[in-house]
């Protein structure tokens, strides 16, 4: 038994092929939750109006003798602050952004005890991290922004 296909029947296979193979894309992208994308931040426009005072604090930052050093430990990340500051005086937040997982971002503010932080590792997950290190001392404020494999 032969089975013969006409061109018009070839045609309609190509393109039912065709739609399936569309349709399995946009199925992935709305419906699988590893093509999940969002914005950073919830308020970019108003996150806008503030860039130039970034701009200023990284400014800052870059004329430091010392700047902030990050490393990871066994025991999670260590941000260590310039030695020759009052470890006491300095004043601010950390903000941990994992761009494929808005979820388990967060905020810790820094309170110091020596000129080192240690961000445990239980509130961290392997991957790369956007680290947002906002901070002053002696009412001159600093910024870091550092994307970081952990």
């Amino acid at each position: 038994m032969k089975i013969r296909i006409n061109w018009g029947t070839g045609i309609v296979i190509a393109i039912v092929l065709f739609m399936a193979f569309i349709l399995s894309f946009v199925y992935k992208v709305f419906a699988l939750d590893e093509y999940k994308h969002s914005l950073v931040s919830e308020d970019y426009y108003k996150d806008e109006l503030h860039y130039q005072e970034d701009i200023d604090n990284l400014n800052n930052a870059l004329k430091l003798d010392q700047n902030i050093k990050i490393s990871n430990s066994e025991k999670g990340i260590i941000i260590s602050f310039p030695n020759d500051f009052d470890y006491q005086k300095i004043e601010g937040k950390i903000i941990f952004q994992k761009m494929d997982n808005q979820k388990i971002d967060f905020e810790k503010d820094i309170v110091l005890k020596s000129h080192e932080i240690l961000i445990p590792d239980s509130l961290l997950v392997n991957g790369k991290w956007v680290i947002r290190v906002d901070w002053s001392y002696n009412n001159v404020n600093y910024l870091l922004k550092e994307g970081w494999f952990y």
